[in-house]
């Protein structure tokens, strides 16, 4: 289990089948509450159902912060997780006139936490089928690997090469990408292809609170201040967020002009002291 001061211990998966043995008795439990309900001559047909929907509803609503808070803490081996991409796609695999080919992580990469897993996949199944619906590309490589502090995710089409980090059908996966505090670059080739990198770190990034002076900061300020704080560049936090470097530079002069700072050293140092 991790220990490690400033960051929310994880769970192993003998850890996590107890949980799931647990949540089993408890929807067991509901499931029995309700056929008690139903079945029992001395409630009305109205009342009976009034009752077993407000048991339902508060069972569901249980097992969704359960199912939340497991994924927040749940470490995913890299190839499980992988394995589980897979089935997600298997329709499209076997139904779909698209071939999608599969590059297997390491084996032994560092497990991944469980909300990273379920976001990677979602970010992976996102890009696939924007290219299914658009139609233009036959075939999709999909490879993982991780570095031991990030998940490395790659795409590559051989569509018709015209797609960029900020056009309509890549900005809602750069925006997910960047919601992780990861960074996502789009290489195209005109009848080509094109390649998708994205880099999802494993750790929760060292958050940046926004201290009195920042108070009049715009939330795409923030963001901007709080990718300067890792070190990256302008063109990896303009990928990041789905924006132009221009547009980068304008926030980043903002910033620098409103701490008083001269550098993005500087500014990078503010924000961490918060």
């Amino acid at each position: 289990m991790d220990t490690q001061p400033g960051r929310e211990a994880r769970i192993t998966p003998a850890d996590h089948a107890r949980l799931l043995a647990d949540q089993a008795d408890r929807h067991t439990l509901t499931l029995e509450s309700v056929l008690a309900v139903l079945r029992s001559p001395r409630v009305g047909d109205a009342a009976a159902r009034a009752e077993a929907v407000e048991i339902a509803s508060a069972a569901l609503v249980d097992l969704r912060t359960s199912t939340d808070r497991q994924r927040e803490v749940l470490l995913e081996p890299v190839a499980g997780a992988f394995s589980r991409l897979r089935a997600d796609l298997r329709p499209l695999v076997r139904f779909g006139d698209l071939d999608v080919q599969f590059v297997e992580p390491p084996a032994n990469g560092r497990a991944l936490p469980g909300d990273v897993a379920h976001a990677a996949r979602a970010v992976v199944r996102t890009a696939v089928l924007t290219l299914v619906d658009e139609g233009r590309a036959n075939r999709v490589r999909i490879q993982w690997d991780c570095d031991g502090r990030n998940l490395l995710m790659q795409l590559r089409d051989d569509g018709a090469g015209t797609h960029d980090v900020q056009d309509d059908a890549m900005r809602p996966i750069a925006e997910r990408v960047a919601a992780l505090a990861g960074q996502m670059r789009v290489d195209s080739t005109p009848g080509w292809g094109s390649v998708i990198d994205v880099t999802v770190p494993l750790d929760p990034p060292v958050p940046v609170t926004p201290g009195p002076e920042d108070s009049d900061l715009t939330p795409r300020e923030l963001d901007v201040l709080r990718l300067v704080a890792t070190g990256v560049g302008n063109r990896e936090i303009a990928d990041g967020l789905g924006i132009t470097v221009n547009t980068v530079k304008y926030h980043v002069a903002n910033l620098l002009r409103k701490h008083g700072a001269r550098t993005r050293a500087e500014l990078a140092a503010h924000a961490h002291a918060g």
